[in-house]
């Protein structure tokens, strides 16, 4: 029998046990699906928005794995780190282990500023409204008139549609009872979702575009103006475009005709040195900040911007006012160069969402430049040399692209590998009870039965507050479930 450990029970973790399943050349596999989570799913649960109800119904399909009989889930499990199991000593317990721990960090802009309150990665601000446990209380939309999103990708969709999207549309998800209220109560009135770079060069899908024009109580605008400067919008028939692109800018044509700009911040040349440092002589575009309040006429505008890159947050009374932008055009060979023009564009909320990125975990190699584990078709690399019952997959593996789906292939490299290791690793010890031995020292494994009773105790947590299955949003709370406990005090 073949004893193979998988660390991460998200997509890619749950189809490398797929894999490993589905293979025939080694007849008798076990796989415990380990996770430092007591819930399974990695992103699925906490990275896909909640009013995404069809890519979260893939949790079926991802269940269907985990209950196999030939397969363990083993939450509440730490590896790496001052309290988790070094991967060395993990090994020991397994005749393979396969790493799936995505990429848990997110980009920085690298710009002055970045740190201020009000600013934060997109990444936190999901995991705030998609209940991580690990996220902090915080009420991101209640001050906020004015949103910020850097980037033009599907994340950078997601959380402008949640700021645009009204609280009693995401009555009927699972959004944590604290982040609905928050919502309820947002002064937001303007997200304006940003690129430095042109429309036809932007990472969403079509279908995630789409939705911003569709929400109630909203209004998608588009700058034409920006959207000619991108050499494939002003000439679409002429080059050969991915369909995904050339759907984009059908889209995004369409609400350009409407004739609302999309700027309503303040542009300047170089010269203008009323705009200087950012701090309190924050200056003219202090007037064009206020008229974006006053002018709420009770719609929410989303506003898709192109060609700015951001240089600096702006600070006023401690906190971040807004974004400067340099304005870019096309350097004729796929990138940008700055114009010498600048723009400030009002924010007391700032979300960066420019991509993520691996994290190391003690004990593993890892590329710093790639965010990534070194490896050779999924088996990890040591000293430039393979290291048989060792392996990864996923974002860890290959760095954070693709889609869901992309995981299958990249799972079934990675499993191919590990089977023509499987001679070697077969005659290598493995523990005959490693949840035995987890426990020994010193973790506290949440398995199977003890997620079903978290479920069970958010459906119970939904009914008492008139809704489907609300989720627990804290380490405690989730904790207690699993035990089969019942929660003392509010959950948040």
């Amino acid at each position: 029998m073949l004893r193979v450990a998988v660390v991460g029970s998200g997509p890619s973790g749950v189809y490398t046990a797929q894999a490993l399943l589905n293979q025939s050349l080694v007849p008798e596999v076990r796989v415990h699906v380990l996770d430092r989570l007591p819930t399974p799913y990695g992103l699925v649960r906490y990275g896909v928005a909640p009013d995404h109800e069809k890519i979260k119904s893939l949790q079926n399909s991802l269940r269907a794995v985990l209950e196999d009989e030939r397969v363990t889930f083993v939450g509440h499990v730490r590896i790496g780190g001052a309290d988790g199991v070094p991967p060395a000593r993990l090994a020991e317990l397994y005749h393979a282990v396969v790493y799936c721990v995505g990429a848990a960090a997110d980009r920085p802009l690298a710009v002055p500023g970045e740190e201020l309150p009000g600013s934060c990665s997109a990444t936190r601000f999901v995991s705030w409204y998609s209940a991580h446990p690990d996220s902090a209380p915080d009420d991101f939309a209640l001050r906020a008139r004015s949103a910020v999103v850097i980037g033009v990708g599907n994340v950078a969709v997601d959380v402008a549609r949640i700021l645009a999207r009204g609280a009693d549309e995401l009555r009927a998800t699972d959004v944590p009872r604290a982040a609905l209220g928050a919502l309820a109560g947002s002064r937001v009135r303007e997200v304006h979702i940003v690129g430095r770079r042109g429309p036809s060069q932007a990472r969403f899908t079509t279908k995630e575009l789409r939705e911003l024009g569709a929400l109630p109580g909203a209004r998608t605008v588009v700058d034409p103006a920006e959207l000619a400067r991108d050499p494939a919008y002003a000439a679409p028939d002429g080059l050969p475009l991915p369909a995904v692109v050339r759907r984009n800018l059908e889209v995004l044509r369409g609400w350009a005709v409407r004739g609302e700009p999309a700027s309503s911040g303040t542009a300047y040349g170089p010269s203008e040195a009323a705009y200087g440092p950012s701090g309190a002589a924050y200056g003219p575009s202090e007037a064009a900040f206020g008229a974006c309040g006053a002018a709420y006429d009770g719609v929410r505008r989303i506003r898709l911007r192109f060609f700015l890159r951001p240089v600096e947050l702006l600070e006023r009374g401690g906190r971040v006012a807004g974004v400067r932008f340099a304005r870019t055009v096309p350097d004729g060979a796929g990138g940008v160069r700055d114009t010498g023009t600048y723009e400030d564009v009002e924010a007391q909320l700032v979300l960066r969402a420019v991509g993520y990125r691996g994290v190391e975990l003690p004990g593993l190699p890892f590329d710093p430049v790639r965010g990534t584990v070194p490896h050779a078709a999924g088996r990890v690399l040591r000293d430039g040399g393979p290291t048989p019952g060792e392996y990864v997959a996923g974002w860890i593996k290959r760095g954070p692209t693709g889609v869901i789906g992309s995981n299958r292939s990249c799972a079934r490299e990675t499993v191919a590998s590990l089977i023509e290791d499987a001679p070697l690793l077969a005659r290598r010890p493995a523990a005959d009870d490693p949840l035995a031995v987890l426990r020994a020292w010193g973790q506290r494994p949440v398995e199977w039965d003890g997620w079903l009773s978290i479920e069970r105790a958010e459906e119970a947590l939904g009914r008492s507050l008139g809704r489907g299955p609300v989720k627990i949003p804290d380490w405690p709370g989730l904790l207690a479930a699993a035990r089969g406990e019942e929660r003392r005090g509010p959950a948040v």
